[in-house]
């Protein structure tokens, strides 16, 4: 009996014991954890879902049904923790990465080892990409990241990887916003239309471009792009040497452009100023004819004896600064 006694309370010491170190937990500082009881994690009071979230607001309409998930009660980093041996602790790190766009995770050989992406243009080159992507699991969606998708990380990439190269397979530079005003700003831009030479003149773009398109991935799988940084776009080696004689006659091709129209602007502006010029002149000529014409008038309106005078006097003047005068003789 006392065998029995002694092994009851040895199982129930070892199970209180047992109890007490599997059931104490901490959380790191960069770490979130969900705490799930009886296979089903702990949810927040009220029922909120993503939609409830400001996340929600970069889904589109007929996305918002199918990616409603709870919203499940984070446990903040700090300790010890305690759970019951029914409840699993799922904990994940929230730090930021950075990786190469370029990365399979299922596959660590493909595209060159992860470090060169390829992509096909509108003009159907095959171009290498290279860069870098920051992103971070979002903390208010959780539950997306831990349950709504198997592997969530390699299914991001891949979703990342083919917005990028849709939009590398449809991308087109932007006309000169002064194209229609300025007929000028258009010639020589028959040799632009080249995809590469649009995609790297472009890069800022094509990175906000990516920014947009993944502000939806925190409501749909849990993940929080930073930033995506296309640093690189190479052509084919094939093609390369064709490109850059392309480029460089081009670029030849813009410069004589902007000498003609440098020259041409100058001649304008000469002739403007000429005729200014011209037109100064002829007032300062005129204004003195005016200015005897108005005095003449008002000695005439005073008498015609005084308009004789005036006459007279101009007359005088003149003899003075003669060295000789001819005077006629009437007969």
């Amino acid at each position: 009996m006392e065998i029995v006694i002694g092994a009851a309370f040895g199982f129930l010491a070892w199970a209180l014991l047992r109890l007490i170190l599997m059931g104490v937990y901490t959380v790191d500082q960069n770490e979130r954890a969900v705490k799930i009881r009886l296979g089903r994690a702990v949810r927040v009071q009220g029922g909120k879902t993503t939609l409830d979230d400001p996340m929600a607001e970069a889904l589109r309409e007929d996305e918002r049904a199918r990616y409603s998930y709870p919203q499940v009660r984070v446990i903040q980093p700090g300790g010890p923790y305690f759970k019951m041996p029914w409840e699993k602790i799922r904990k994940v790190s929230i730090a930021t990465m950075t990786v190469n766009m370029a990365m399979d995770p299922e596959d660590p050989s493909a595209n060159n080892a992860g470090t060169r992406l390829e992509a096909v243009t509108k003009d159907q080159l095959n171009t290498g990409l290279t860069g870098q992507i920051r992103y971070r699991i979002s903390e208010a969606n959780l539950y997306a990241f831990l349950f709504g998708i198997k592997r969530p990380f390699v299914h991001v990439m891949a979703y990342f990887v083919s917005v990028l190269r849709q939009r590398i397979a449809n991308f087109e530079a932007k006309a000169p916003p002064d194209a229609q005003s300025n007929p000028a700003a258009l010639v020589g831009s028959e040799m632009v239309g080249i995809s590469i030479n649009d995609l790297r003149k472009n890069l800022r773009d094509l990175n906000e471009y990516m920014d947009k398109e993944c502000a939806a991935t925190p409501a749909r799988y849990g993940v929080i792009f930073d930033a995506s940084l296309i640093t690189g776009i190479d052509p084919p080696p094939d093609v390369e040497s064709a490109l850059a004689a392309i480029n460089t006659a081009h670029n030849q091709v813009s410069s004589d452009i902007s000498l003609a129209q440098a020259g041409a602007d100058q001649r304008v502006v000469q002739s403007r100023r000429a005729v200014e010029i011209e037109t100064l002149k002829a007032q300062a000529e005129v204004e003195p004819v005016k200015s005897l014409a108005a005095e003449l008038a008002q000695l005439h309106r005073l008498g015609p004896n005084i308009l004789g005078g005036y006459l007279r006097n101009v007359r005088l003047g003149l003899f003075e600064k003669a060295q000789q005068i001819y005077l006629g003789v009437s007969k």
